[in-house]
């Protein structure tokens, strides 16, 4: 008895170690454009967010931007999903009062100014599902451009006294959108 058992056992352990083998070679590879999240407060261990973005990255990989991101057209806002863009308060936008909630950032880029959209349609791959009847809200921002240029798509918030700034940029260009209270 001991000694099927002993075998029942060993079979059952080299059946566990193949499935595992088996499913550990099943990890996707590192997204081109990873996903990163962009928050207010920054500090991570604040606990009372006011707004995060979630979003992905693209690289430039000696693109022109221009190209990645036409001029004129409804853009996604980054790669792969239009990013997320979460309100944990009230906020105005253009004067356009936005409810705490989620919604979907887009923008359509332009030399002079960048439209930024703010859409209640969530987890829309691209902007190919884009629906304008669902906005939420438009602004009009100006463009303005750097000596430094990224390489990384990028979004950073800051602010005080209630008001956000979301601060766009890539390559030299850079637009910052302006949330009051």
């Amino acid at each position: 008895m001991k000694k099927s058992n002993t075998i029942s056992t060993l079979l059952f352990a080299l059946l566990i170690t193949i499935v595992s083998s088996v499913n550990a070679q099943k990890f996707s590879k590192l997204d081109k454009s990873p996903m990163d999240t962009a928050a207010f407060p920054t500090s991570y261990k604040e606990a009372n967010k006011q707004m995060k973005v979630i979003y992905s990255r693209p690289q430039l990989k000696g693109r022109e931007l221009s190209k990645l991101a036409p001029n004129g057209e409804v853009w996604r806002t980054g790669a792969n999903e239009a990013p997320e863009l979460v309100l944990y308060k009230d906020f105005n936008l253009n004067g356009t009062k936005i409810k705490a909630g989620s919604y979907s950032l887009l923008t359509i880029p332009g030399e002079k100014e960048w439209t930024i959209i703010l859409n209640s349609d969530l987890n829309i791959w691209g902007s190919y599902y884009y629906n304008e009847k669902n906005d939420v809200a438009r602004i009009s921002v100006p463009t303005t451009y750097a000596s430094d240029s990224l390489e990384a798509f990028s979004i950073v918030l800051d602010g005080e006294d209630g008001n956000i700034i979301m601060h766009i940029g890539w390559d030299t260009l850079r637009v910052s959108v302006p949330f009051t209270k």
